[in-house]
């Protein structure tokens, strides 16, 4: 298992007491901020392969906090936070957020996402060519898709939208960002969006485990369920 250097930015100190231990348990170094001017100065002085931040600080918005993180690195970044507002999600999803738990969270759930986060991290210091989700494969040189070994025939949009969710697998994509990929402008219709993801979701049918390949995060955008994820160069 790839483990790494977790930044906890959370003021509750019941946070910082359940996930400490149980993230170091598996391996992973912590470090806890309890305010947003403490993150930012942590990534300055530190490198942090991921940053578990709560968007209810004492001196700040964490979405300011994302948007500082985001001027000087590209780690990952997963939101833990009690606003459930889809304004909120949506927010800090624009501004550079990579991923959003609900508290309260199952503890399983959000130790699956930072472990996602650290593969695409590990991910992007190699040229990645193709994608295995195990039901799903994407070769990204010939832009063909396999679902269950069978070649599945995609139109350039398709594709285009359905590589911006795997690149992004288990994580929520915004409609804005799929819309950006599949149209070229964030400001189209979304309503073409909700097409074309039927459209995918009829071609990635994963038979009869009830389980659809594309979620619906309602407000926000859509996430492809996958159930391991693989990149290689």
């Amino acid at each position: 298992m790839t483990t790494g250097h977790i930044l906890l930015v959370d003021d509750e100190p019941g946070i910082a007491r359940a996930l400490t231990p149980a993230l170091r348990a598996i391996g992973h170094e912590v470090t806890v901020a309890q305010d947003g001017n403490a993150a930012i100065a942590q990534m300055m002085l530190n490198s942090h392969d991921v940053v578990l931040l709560d968007l209810g600080l004492p001196d700040m918005d964490g979405k300011e906090v994302i948007s500082k993180i985001r001027q000087r690195t590209n780690t990952p970044i997963i939101v833990i936070s009690a606003r459930h507002q889809e304004e909120e999600k949506i927010a800090a999803l624009d501004v550079g957020a990579d991923d959003y738990v609900d508290k309260p969270f199952v503890l399983g759930e959000l130790l699956a996402r930072v472990r996602a986060a650290l593969r695409r991290r590990h991910g992007q210091r190699k040229t990645v060519t193709h994608f295995d989700g195990g039901w799903l494969q994407i070769d990204y040189a010939t832009r063909e898709v396999r679902v269950g070994g069978d070649l599945v025939k995609l139109s350039p949009k398709e594709y285009n939208l359905l590589r911006m969710l795997a690149e992004n697998a288990g994580q929520v994509v915004t409609q804005r960002r799929l819309l950006a990929a599949g149209w070229g402008r964030s400001e189209a219709d979304p309503q073409y969006l909700r097409v074309y993801v039927g459209m995918l979701r009829q071609k990635l049918e994963r038979g009869q485990d009830g389980v659809s390949a594309i979620a619906t995060e309602p407000g926000v955008g859509y996430r492809l369920v996958i159930d391991t994820v693989q990149d290689e160069a």
